[in-house]
């Protein structure tokens, strides 16, 4: 359905849009998943699309080593980029956009896993999509690996363990590092799916937190998400 597809690239079977998909969905667009671990092709341009949202995955932005789709996602990026066709990249697809809008995707100093606080900094202020929102968020963390930015990129939120947890690349793309996107069911599946990187007594707190921390995120999902679905058309 051209001109008002939202097209999802979808790495792993855990690391679906939840609550993206579904504001996406209650906005009216058709969404055309392609899940790349099932082989599913990406799109060579976004000339038919009205959004592109890349999520995440635990492969590296900047190696092809075990990523096969990395040279046709990054080259959907910098197409959507070219026509101003609104895109959205959550952990490795926020690599990814940095990546594509000449920044780069680097490993971090050690994983960052959990429940923490980001700090949306005064670009936010005025962002189209983080505007008016709490300066303080608990998000949910799950990444080792980072992005250095564009020159022209909106440094849009930091936390304690790395800078860049958020930002714009030019009038409608964005980069967002912590997971709002995950449901309970999807704080659940990201236990149990990467385990071995919350162990023991951090993925136990990660669940008994999610009640919760999911609760309390659930209307700036509902903002984020909506305000982005509205620019899709």
């Amino acid at each position: 359905m051209a001109g008002v597809t939202v097209l999802v690239v979808q790495h792993k079977p855990v690391e679906g849009p939840y609550r993206l998909g579904q504001a996406l969905v209650r906005a009216g667009r058709a969404l055309d998943v392609r899940r790349t671990y099932l082989g599913d092709p990406v799109p060579a341009d976004a000339s038919s699309l009205s959004g592109v949202v890349v999520m995440g995955g635990p492969m590296a932005a900047y190696s092809d080593e075990g990523f096969a789709s990395r040279t046709a996602e990054l080259a959907l990026l910098e197409d959507a980029l070219d026509r101003s066709v609104p895109v959205l990249g959550i952990c490795l697809g926020a690599q990814l956009l940095a990546v594509a809008s000449g920044g780069s995707a680097v490993p971090g100093h050690g994983l960052e896993v959990g429940w923490g606080d980001v700090e949306l900094t005064e670009a936010a202020a005025s962002d189209e999509l983080l505007g008016s929102l709490p300066t303080r968020l608990r998000t949910l963390h799950w990444h080792g690996d980072t992005v250095v930015l564009p020159p022209q990129a909106a440094h849009l939120a930091r936390s304690a363990a790395y800078e860049n947890q958020a930002f714009r690349v030019g009038a409608a793309a964005w980069g967002l590092q912590p997971h709002l996107e995950l449901d309970r069911a999807g704080v659940d599946a990201f236990c149990t799916e990467f385990a071995d990187e919350a162990p023991g007594p951090l993925g136990e707190e990660i669940r008994e937190r999610a009640p919760e921390a999911v609760a309390a995120l659930a209307g700036v999902a509902e903002v984020v998400f909506g305000r982005f679905a509205a620019l899709c058309r």
